[in-house]
């Protein structure tokens, strides 16, 4: 059984990644995530649009976002100031 998502919790892409993300609201219990993705904005996503919960850690499945959230994914870290990034703005992020 998946563990219950919290807001708060932070959002990737895939296990292991930089987080683009963090969840901001949980709806009809997990029915439904507020989800804000850095540089891209506030998101409602589906319950299928999530692959795992662990460790507050909400992981995305990639399949089954909408091309918006796809689009805002491949991009999260493109505002950050280079000079305080601690990473590569590639990092975490969708790959094309």
């Amino acid at each position: 059984m998946q563990e219950p998502i919290e807001p708060g919790y932070m959002v990737f892409v895939a296990d292991g990644e930089v987080g683009v993300g963090a969840v901001r609201e949980v709806r009809g219990d997990s029915r439904e995530l507020v989800v804000n993705i850095e540089n891209g904005g506030d998101f409602t996503l589906p319950a299928a649009a999530i692959r795992d919960v662990h460790e507050g850690k909400v992981i995305l499945d990639v399949e089954h976002l909408p091309e918006a959230v796809r689009h805002a994914l491949a991009h999260p870290h493109d505002a950050e100031d280079p000079s305080y990034a601690a990473a590569d703005p590639q990092e975490g992020a969708l790959e094309g």
